[in-house]
C-alpha cells in the first residue's frame, strides 16, 4: 500500500494550492479518503473526508474554502485549497478509512503547505 501526497509549497495569504494523493495496493474505490493536517506543536486534526459514495465532511475551519475530491479511475484524492490563510499552515497527510468515520488505515509520508507572505 502505498499514498504519496504531492502538490504543497509555499503560497500567500489568500492565494490557493491542490493537493494530490495517489494511492496504490489497495481497492481505492472501496475506501473512504481524508486529508488530515499537523501545524507545528499541535496535534493532527481532520480537515476534510470523502466517502467512497462520494459524501464529504469539512472541518469548520475549512468549510466554504477547502473541497476535496476524487477520481476512482485515477485512484486519487485531491483538496482544493483556497483563500489559504497562515493558520492553514501545516504538513498535510491523506489517510484511507475501511468506513467514513472508522479508524485511519494507511498514511502517506505528508507534504508541506506554508502560508505567509
Amino acid at each position: 500500500v502505498q499514498l504519496v501526497e504531492s502538490g504543497g509549497g509555499l503560497v500567500q495569504p489568500g492565494g490557493s494550492l491542490r493537493l494530490s494523493c495517489a494511492a496504490s495496493g489497495f481497492i481505492f474505490s472501496s475506501y473512504a479518503m481524508s486529508w488530515v493536517r499537523q501545524a507545528p506543536g499541535k496535534e493532527r486534526e481532520l480537515v476534510a473526508t470523502i466517502g467512497s459514495g462520494g459524501s464529504t465532511y469539512y472541518a469548520d475551519s475549512v468549510k466554504g474554502r477547502f473541497t476535496i475530491s476524487r477520481d476512482n479511475a485515477k485512484n486519487t484524492v485531491y483538496l482544493q485549497m483556497n483563500s489559504l490563510k497562515s493558520e492553514d499552515t501545516a504538513v498535510y497527510f491523506c489517510a484511507s478509512r475501511t468506513a467514513f468515520t472508522g479508524r485511519y488505515d494507511y498514511w502517506g509520508q505528508g507534504t508541506q503547505v506554508t502560508v505567509a507572505s
